[in-house]
């Protein structure tokens, strides 16, 4: 067919010819972007590059500093790094995508792994992103792909496919390297050229990359205690063989749900009571415990449990939160959008926070402050508050590990606790959970259950919640004693049934539209799993309700 269709593309008018693809208008266009473009915006939907431009479509580019896009291009570098490594050493020699560790995915090989095969590696990635590839869809019969995987000896894809019900499935291939993604991909690997490989032992190096919060590729800093935690419960799930969700679902339905449940839920309480073990065992130093973490780590669960395990020990925990210490609202600074920033430091009263803490350590009466969300005041306590002989106070808050607070007070008098839902569990060898998704699903069944938020609402505000953590949380997590990981191998198939209608919700016509169908596609992988027999202490029935606390 020969003519022009008018469509709007960035904002301008144009006539285009009959059959385009948006990477023939993308080239017009790339020098509005940092970074090469990867994905078409199109009414409410991304398209991939290679997909034919329709009649009066508004058009708009996204390239990796856009959330979904930088999903895609780091499945992209996923995709070249395993390609690189079957043309480099053999398709039996194979990477295993883990979790993400400061700015980057931690990654194993079943090879042993020195600096210099690692140098090899990233040179061929940069030799094959320098060639411009074609990285090419394919709608292949499903019957076809677990063949192909058996040969392969990828028994997780194997496994993942025999939950999967269509007959017919899309993979995405690069030279001879077929592989299967939970996103869209880039359509060359031109576009590939943006990233870094850290060596950190003989089974494991960092794939490092742009990301939306920072510019450029952030120099690797390794974070022990976060690092050894991950591997601490990779242990664990190997010893239960629960590595990815295929092993999840079928311990589900093989009927053992319930024993995984009870076995993962002693092993996290267990943890804590080491912890508070550990506190008891400094007591004669340790006067205040601070704990921090970001959205949806289960904080409030932790704290009453912790401070039950310390009373079983003879220690009498009294808790304080930070954010009733919230300047009054007219002083409260405001963002670059000229919203109330209630997140930064400045936010808070410090000195008067310190200066009460500092009290009750000296044994003086203290006035505790509430702050009346309603007024946007603080207001004071009626009676003085007194800290007992044998009392020690736990305080929560976004900036507890923040060394600007309680600076007159010695370090050995304060135990310093990091929450993060630290989440192992894979979908299969090259598709990984991330510890965020995790979090904003716990939140999206929270917010609806507690507060009456529609998922829409929790969807749209996640973006300022995440930066908000990457300002303030994360940079101090470093500055912990001891990290807690309050993840559950389980906790996804039971979220899943909570969460799952929800995202149904949303309509097409909706900004969160995108976000909802990318987490409906990641559950789709899961098997449900019921939530009789979480316990009524259980940090997920923080989430889910029935939570004891």
């Amino acid at each position: 067919m020969i003519g022009n269709i008018e469509v709007t593309v960035m904002g301008q008018t144009r006539n285009v010819p009959i059959g385009s693809t948006y990477q023939d208008l993308a080239v017009d266009y790339s020098n509005y972007f940092e970074y090469p473009i990867l994905l078409a915006e199109v009414g409410n939907n991304y398209k991939e590059l290679n997909e034919h431009v329709q009649e009066k479509e508004v058009i708009t580019f996204a390239d990796l500093k856009r959330s979904t896009a930088n999903k895609v291009y780091v499945n992209g570098l996923i995709l070249l790094l395993s390609h690189a490594v079957s043309t480099l050493y053999g398709y039996t020699s194979k990477v295993f995508i883990k979790y993400s560790i400061d700015k980057g995915i931690y990654i194993t090989t079943n090879f042993e792994l020195t600096e210099k095969k690692l140098n090899e590696i990233k040179n061929k990635m940069l030799e094959l992103a320098d060639k411009n590839l074609p990285i090419v869809k394919c709608n292949v019969l499903k019957k076809e792909a677990e063949e192909y995987y058996k040969m392969h000896k990828d028994h997780s894809k194997v496994n993942l496919l025999h939950y999967i019900t269509n007959t017919t499935i899309t993979l995405y291939k690069l030279g001879g390297t077929y592989d299967y993604f939970f996103s869209q991909m880039p359509t060359r690997t031109e576009v590939l050229k943006y990233f870094d490989l850290k060596w950190l032992n003989n089974r494991g190096f960092v794939l490092l990359f742009p990301t939306i919060y920072l510019e450029g590729i952030k120099p690797y800093e390794h974070h022990p205690k976060l690092f050894d935690v991950f591997n601490e419960y990779q242990k664990w799930a190997d010893i239960m063989k629960i590595g990815n969700v295929p092993d999840l679902n079928k311990v589900v339905s093989s009927g053992r749900a319930d024993d995984i449940i009870r076995i993962d839920e002693t092993l996290q309480s267990n943890r804590l009571l080491n912890i508070a073990r550990e506190i008891v065992n400094k007591k004669k130093d340790v006067k205040i415990i601070l704990i921090a973490g970001p959205s949806s780590s289960g904080k409030t669960t932790t704290c009453k449990k912790l401070s039950m395990y310390l009373r079983s020990f003879g220690l009498e925990p009294r808790e304080i939160s930070m954010d009733n210490y919230f300047v009054d609202r007219d002083k409260t600074p405001v963002d670059a959008d000229g919203e109330y920033d209630f997140e930064c430091l400045e936010a808070i009263n410090i000195d008067a926070f310190d200066k009460d803490v500092k009290n009750l350590l000296n044994g003086k009466g203290v006035k505790m402050p509430t702050f009346n969300f309603i007024t946007g005041k603080s207001e004071p306590g009626l009676e003085d508050t007194y800290l007992g002989a044998n009392e020690v106070l736990i305080i929560e808050g976004i900036h507890a590990l923040n060394d600007k607070i309680l600076t007159s007070i010695p370090r050995k008098n304060k135990y310093k606790i990091y929450l993060s839902p630290l989440t192992i569990l894979t979908i299969d060898l090259h598709n990984r959970i991330s510890t965020t998704d995790n979090r904003l699903l716990r939140r999206i069944v929270r917010d609806n259950r507690t507060r009456g938020y529609n998922v829409e609402k929790t969807l749209a505000a996640w973006k300022k919640v995440r930066l908000g953590e990457e300002r303030h949380i994360f940079p101090n997590q470093d500055a912990a004693d001891t990290v807690f990981n309050t993840a559950l191998i389980y906790e996804i198939g039971v979220l899943k049934t909570y969460v799952e209608p929800l995202l149904y919700s949303v309509p097409q016509d909706s900004p969160c539209y995108k976000d909802a169908i990318r987490l409906i596609n990641m559950l789709k992988t899961f098997l449900p799993i019921t939530s009789d027999a979480i316990p009524d202490d259980s940090l997920l029935r923080e989430f889910i309700g029935g939570s004891c606390f």
